[in-house]
């Protein structure tokens, strides 16, 4: 059989491991320090200066570089997670039940619920528009993690991060709503630790709000509690107001 070569991506991108490179910039740093020490000593003032912005300039490249090998490292580790698109069915099934239960706190007549339908569809689309500007990285939208659906995920650093988007209507999240998302979680984080590829878990909130400020003063005092204190993951909980959202992406500004 001929030999299969390796031609991905992540290998030809694949970086040279940084660790002479850390030797060399910490016995950089501490010969630096000798340096100052000395000068100091000495009473000579100016190759004191000079060796203190030198051992500022050498610290500040050695996070710099521990910062990309880090991102490197993440990205290389999430290459061996089996990322799997949600299938259709299943997606219809969850949009189905949340415009269901939105549809029951709005008391929205029948004829009405394909408009509500509509609106669902474009607060988690402009949401998730929002998160990637705001984190600076690719999401990809209803994914499998881990075995385990979300509406979207996407890997920073050395973190996985697992979004669920809810259209918030009135100023309470419901605690089975809050149950279903920690067993979720817990079980992307178990999958994870498994695999022993050294990332991180977090779980994403993103509450697309359509209601009075007053309303989502009472949501965000319910949320401050210990709402999620089960959580086995960091969460990251982001407010998002539907009508800012469209006027960022969707609304354009009148003629004058």
């Amino acid at each position: 059989m001929a030999k299969q070569f390796d031609n991905s991506l992540e290998h030809f991108a694949r970086p040279a491991t940084g660790h002479g490179y850390t030797v060399a910039s910490a016995a950089a740093v501490l010969l630096l320090i000798a340096i100052f020490v000395s000068a100091f000593v000495t009473g000579n003032w100016i190759v004191g200066l000079v060796a203190a912005a030198a051992m500022v300039a050498v610290i500040v490249l050695l996070f710099t570089s521990s910062q990309r090998q880090r991102a490197a490292s993440g990205n290389k580790a999430a290459a061996w997670i089996a990322w799997e698109p949600v299938e259709p069915e299943l997606q219809r099934q969850t949009l189905n039940v949340a415009v269901g239960e939105i549809s029951r706190i709005m008391q929205v007549q029948p004829e009405a619920v394909g408009e509500l339908q509509t609106a669902f569809i474009v607060a988690e689309d402009l949401a998730l528009r929002q998160i990637q500007q705001e984190e600076n990285v690719p999401v990809m939208r209803h994914i499998i993690v881990g075995g385990v659906p979300f509406d979207a995920a996407f890997t920073k650093n050395d973190v996985v991060v697992c979004c669920e988007v809810c259209f918030v209507v009135s100023p309470e999240l419901g605690q089975d709503r809050v149950v279903a998302m920690m067993r979720k979680i817990g079980a992307v984080k178990r999958s994870i630790a498994e695999m022993n590829i050294g990332l991180e878990v977090r779980l994403m909130v993103i509450l697309v709000t359509q209601m009075p400020v007053a309303d989502i003063a009472k949501l965000r005092e319910s949320l401050s509690t210990n709402r999620f204190s089960s959580t086995p993951v960091d969460i990251d909980i982001r407010f998002m107001d539907f009508e800012g959202l469209q006027r960022v992406y969707v609304l354009s500004e009148p003629p004058a």
